[in-house]
């Protein structure tokens, strides 16, 4: 498992930037298809429809996405773990930070 340290590591920091797409998804998830779903409430004072929020997100989460994945995939061919471990752990390690922020 020592050999996950190094891909752990800059997941971890990946994942402080993360914390902006990964909240955006979660806003437009929150405010289109589960409050239809009524599983959440739509936040009142979002009135301009969802639009806006598709032309701020889709940039932000595609740039984030293709860092994420161009280092990774770097990191894979230097990393001699399986594959479903690696991604695991990399999965893992990018979101901690968001979590980590919504516990406290």
């Amino acid at each position: 498992m020592r050999k996950l340290l190094v891909p752990a590591g800059v997941n971890l920091l990946l994942g402080v930037p993360g914390i902006v797409p990964v909240f955006l998804v979660w806003y437009v998830l929150a405010n289109g298809p589960l409050a239809a779903l009524g599983w959440t409430e739509r936040d009142p004072n979002e009135n301009d429809g969802m639009w806006l929020w598709l032309v701020i997100v889709v940039p932000v989460v595609g740039l984030y996405g293709l860092v994420w994945g161009l280092v990774n995939v770097r990191l894979r061919r230097r990393t001699p773990v399986p594959r479903a471990v690696f991604w695991t752990v990399c999965a893992v390690a990018s979101l901690a930070p968001f979590f980590a922020i919504g516990l406290f």
